[in-house]
């Protein structure tokens, strides 16, 4: 069976990224990018999936860490004999030395003390394991596996022999001593021999000094420092270096019930996160990265202006058709497994808001909005002029029928909002005439939510207009400014929210009566920076404290949690749980300066 999610860390290079187990076995691995096919995903089939082990052969104790103010992961095992560490890594590409493999992972094995025996099996299983590689010896070249016009090679210290397709093999490690495995990936192009021996711990060095640069570049230090910059450390892992995207997981598949058939691909770049993420970046002081998200985000929705996609992949394309893989038997039995993401083809009016609030937050003090890029912004607010009427899927992606979602409408306000603050600071130039036009439609949106998004009667607004239900995402109202935290109706929605929704100090994103999901960790993240906004800062901390604790023993977060058991569900670690984590820290560093 599978271990639990919180089992997993995230290692990578901001190109991909690979899951590695609590007993270091490589879970997980696309290549050569987050959405491309993977080569190792026993996560989701033990059997048939692929992996990368390497552990010690005798009964072990193990504990793990990433190295201070990095992304490289230290697994240390204790053994009856002996203690040895695995350092695990992807090489980072800086553009500095271009003679290096597309993609490298690193893995050394260094003796603490005693001996320790270990055993390795290398089961490397192309496209979720549909290809068929040739795997060939090449003596001092290292075992290539070749399909298509893809190569990877695996180079190690020590021998390992083909037996049934995989490479296996065993070796001793004693005090002071070290070996490496080297796995690279080339498609296309002459492929690169990574060179073992001494290069590898230059390898390792410069790799951690990327890292700890990238860190000092941090200006937060206000509450839960080590928490705040964990989560940052998850959007850079996630952040695809060559266009400055941000995938919202590295994997596809995991349910957010174990057993259920919700399990959905999401390696791609949603938009529904993007006015969060800038507000994440730039308060944590990251500004190359908000600047480079900004830029992709442009670029990207350039395909489809001035209509938005509600997601897009890595280079910014839309066609993400959804299959499934009959023969991967899941997470746990959890089926189907899904590649690609049928949701694209929704329409969410929220995207528009969360656009045009990531561009005012990053332009003006980041980045200057040029020509081209104002006008798209304008395009943007006359396409919710022109559709803020309509019904959407919302921000959860119900797959069942179009309605009329109040957050969606409150994002169209928010757009319409941040295009008029943009003019009023000089950014872009609206015109007179779509200036009126955007703030008359901002007043009719705001008159529409009121009167129909505010049921009187429950004393709270509603999931839909003129509804009876509420969701954990009207908590955003007060997030994104439409309304202030502390005003009545958000607060009589906050208690309403809470009491409807609200388990051991988490939150469902919506009725969950069947219990089919677990609790949405951002909504849960939403509250505390609603109690912050509205000046119950100790108690928006101690919800933070509660929240952190379900985070796994490296800090990461799934989608969902289980509200009983404190178990990780849905794709893990996501990016949206994580810049969650990081506005409610900031919107609790704002509360306490405020009181100061």
């Amino acid at each position: 069976m599978a271990p639990p999610l919180k089992d997993f860390a995230l290692i990578g290079d901001c190109r991909t990224a690979a899951l590695v187990a609590r007993d270091a076995s490589i879970s997980w691995l696309c290549l050569p990018h987050f959405s491309s096919s993977a080569v190792f995903a026993s996560l989701l089939d033990d059997e048939r999936g692929g992996s990368f082990r390497l552990r010690p052969r005798q009964p072990f104790i193990v504990t793990r860490r990433y190295l201070e103010d990095t992304a490289i992961l230290e697994t240390v095992f204790a053994t009856q004999s002996g203690r040895m560490r695995i350092i695990d890594f992807f090489t980072v590409l800086d553009g500095v030395r271009p003679l290096r493999p597309m993609r490298e992972l690193v893995r050394i094995v260094e003796g603490l003390d005693g001996t320790v025996d270990l055993e390795v099996d290398v089961d490397f299983r192309p496209d979720f394991a549909r290809a068929k590689p040739r795997l060939d010896f090449r003596k001092r070249m290292g075992w290539t596996w070749c399909w298509r016009n893809r190569i990877a090679v695996l180079r190690s210290d020590i021998m390992v022999e083909q037996q049934d397709g995989r490479l296996r093999g065993g070796f001793t490690i004693g005090t002071g001593e070290r070996q490496s495995f080297s796995l690279s990936y080339t498609e296309a192009d002459p492929a690169i021999l990574p060179v073992l021996g001494e290069d590898v711990r230059r390898r390792l060095d410069s790799t951690l000094a990327w890292w700890r640069a990238w860190h000092g570049r941090c200006t937060y230090h206000g509450p839960h420092r080590a928490a705040v910059l964990q989560s940052a450390r998850v959007l850079q892992l996630l952040s695809f270096a060559l266009s400055g995207a941000i995938v919202a997981a590295p994997t596809t598949s995991l349910p957010e019930t174990i057993g259920g058939a919700r399990n959905w691909d999401y390696r791609y770049c949603w938009l529904r996160d993007a006015g969060l993420t800038a507000q994440a970046l730039v308060g944590l002081g990251y500004q190359l990265e908000a600047r480079a998200y900004l830029d992709w985000l442009l670029h990207a929705t350039r395909l489809t202006w001035p209509e938005l996609s509600i997601m897009y992949d890595i280079y910014g394309r839309t066609d993400l058709g959804e299959q499934e893989l009959p023969h991967l038997a899941g997470y746990r039995g959890s089926r189907p497994v899904r590649i690609g993401n049928g949701a694209y083809r929704q329409r969410q009016l929220d995207v528009y808001g969360e656009t045009v609030m990531a561009a005012e937050t990053v332009a003006g003090t980041i980045k200057r909005i040029d020509r081209l890029e104002a006008r798209m912004l304008k395009g943007l607010g006359k396409t919710v002029c022109q559709q803020w009427r309509l019904p959407d899927s919302g921000i959860w992606e119900s797959r069942a029928a179009s309605q009329h979602h109040t957050l969606s409408k409150v994002m169209c306000w928010a757009a319409l909002d941040r295009l008029l603050r943009m003019e009023e600071r000089g950014i872009i130039d609206i015109g007179s005439s779509w200036s009126e036009r955007f703030a008359r439609e901002r007043e009719e949106i705001a008159r529409t939510i009121e009167r129909r998004g505010f049921n009187a009667t429950l004393n709270t607004y509603t999931s839909t207009l003129e509804g009876n239900e509420v969701d954990a995402s009207l908590l955003l109202m007060a997030c994104v400014g439409y309304k202030p935290a502390g005003e009545a109706r958000m607060r009589a929605t906050y208690d309403t929210i809470g009491r409807l929704l609200g388990r051991n100090g988490l939150l469902y994103r919506r009725d969950n009566a069947e219990r089919r999901e677990g609790a949405f960790g951002i909504c849960s993240f939403w509250a505390v920076d609603n109690l912050a906004r509205r000046g119950d800062v100790d108690e928006a901390e101690r919800l933070f404290d509660h929240l952190l604790g379900y985070a796994s023993d490296l800090g990461l977060f799934g989608e969902e949690i289980d509200p009983d058991t404190g178990a990780a569900l849905g794709n893990f670690p996501q990016a949206f749980t994580h810049i969650g984590l990081i506005n409610a820290a900031l919107a609790i560093q704002s509360a306490r300066r405020a009181c100061s």
